[in-house]
């Protein structure tokens, strides 16, 4: 017998949560609530396992595939576990023109890990635009964002996590 997707506590989120999403909707339109209830799932298992994809899907009266589709095409979700920090650093226009290549391979290099592998500790992810240009070169851990990035400051949020 496989183990459960959700514990108790978890349940009782994941249902409100869902309620309350679908709350927003039309009756008729419960697929329209596709990207918050993953979200939502998401934020409970800190990646969307297949059968919590599933749970979506039948909740929203939608299929595992158009769940899929919106899981895959933003890569705020993870349909693999992610290592316990998911590191993303901005190489957009303005983020490049102040180094964040540079600050990319050095964290590649403090981390032994290339940007796309995802080890049990660190996921590190290159990504188009954090939306901090004027703040650049900027990245996010575990969605906490952080901007102005000099090596030193690198080193001082990497000291934070071990």
């Amino acid at each position: 017998m496989s183990e459960p997707l959700f514990t108790a506590d978890e349940q009782k989120k994941f249902d409100a949560g869902i309620a309350e999403l679908l709350s927003h909707y039309p009756p008729d339109r419960k697929s329209a609530a596709m990207l918050p209830a993953l979200r939502l799932l998401q934020s409970l298992k800190t990646w969307l396992p297949p059968e919590g994809m599933q749970l979506v899907a039948k909740r929203l009266e939608s299929t595992v595939e158009a769940a899929y589709e919106v899981a895959t095409f933003y890569v705020m979700f993870h349909t693999k576990k992610p290592g316990t920090y998911v590191i993303d650093v901005c190489t957009n226009l303005a983020c490049a023109l102040r180094g964040a290549e540079g600050m990319l391979a050095y964290l590649e290099q403090k981390l032994a890990t290339k940007a796309g592998e995802n080890g049990e500790k660190y996921f590190l992810r290159e990504t188009e635009c954090l939306a901090s240009c004027g703040t650049a070169p900027c990245l996010q851990i575990n969605e906490d964002h952080h901007e102005s990035l000099t090596k030193a400051k690198v080193d001082a949020l990497l000291e934070k996590l071990s």
